[in-house]
């Protein structure tokens, strides 16, 4: 039976974040996860994960400036990119976080490519100290046109190169359903490589039980891959998120 965690960077959106923790508890998510927490008291954040019992399983490096969505591979940015690893490091380490995904940004070409792959080895080497996991997503070209990754074998490429223990596949079901589909058979080529997945409506990012993609299907399939993480819930409500939540009865 597959187990969901919330991503609290589209749930629950109204909610401050220790109140959006509580509310995912209580609606039966098995964990938690967000995009940039920076804004909340890691205390606080601490405080709601411990009252409830969940795990937070990954949060964002910040985008930058207006307009941009990650820095990590932007040739000139390297001072930046790293003060931003670092500062999600620090706080992911503070509220209990085993994964810090590191955004590239856009950018494209080989310089773009050695500017990545420097600043994810140090973000391994920085992870490595407390345990944590790095994770790379591929984005696809029609809500993130230019982001550097848009492609599960183009991060396979950069994880094999690598070559770090602590680096993996962030596996965003949307995101490669758009890009590359055949979602069953990419599961599996990227399982070995791959540290969470994620899931939602394709092609609105709408509620998961809708749309052109089977999750019955999907979540079987894991099952029987013996994937046993929550699986990231990322899908956009469209409103308040509880009365989207009947998949999480009706997809079990």
């Amino acid at each position: 039976m597959p187990r969901f965690s919330a991503n609290l960077g589209f749930l629950w959106t109204e909610l401050a974040l220790p109140d959006a923790i509580r509310a995912a508890a209580a609606a039966g998510f098995d964990a938690v996860e967000c995009h940039w927490p920076y804004q909340f008291d890691p205390g606080a954040v601490r405080a709601a994960l411990d009252d409830t019992g969940l795990t937070m399983l990954g949060l964002n490096t910040v985008r930058g400036a207006a307009g941009e969505n990650g820095l990590a591979a932007l040739p000139g940015r390297e001072a930046e990119a790293r003060q931003a690893i670092g500062q999600a490091l620090d706080y992911a380490r503070q509220i209990g976080c085993g994964a810090v995904h590191v955004m590239a940004g856009f950018a494209h070409g080989p310089l773009a490519e050695s500017v990545f792959a420097a600043n994810l080895g140090f973000a391994c080497d920085l992870a490595e100290q407390q345990g944590a996991t790095i994770l790379i997503e591929p984005l696809n070209r029609h809500d993130a046109p230019g982001y550097f990754l848009s492609n599960a074998d183009h991060a396979a490429a950069i994880i094999e190169r690598l070559g770090r223990d602590n680096l993996r596949l962030m596996f965003d079901c949307y995101h490669l359903q758009i890009m590359q589909g055949d979602l069953t058979r990419l599961l599996g080529r990227m399982a070995a490589i791959t540290g969470h997945i994620q899931f939602a409506g394709v092609p609105d990012r709408g509620p998961p039980d809708r749309g052109e993609v089977n999750y019955r299907h999907i979540f079987d399939h894991l099952d029987s891959m013996g994937w046993e993480m929550p699986l990231g819930a990322e899908y956009k409500p469209g409103g308040p998120t509880g009365p989207t939540l009947g998949w999480m009865k009706s997809l079990r």
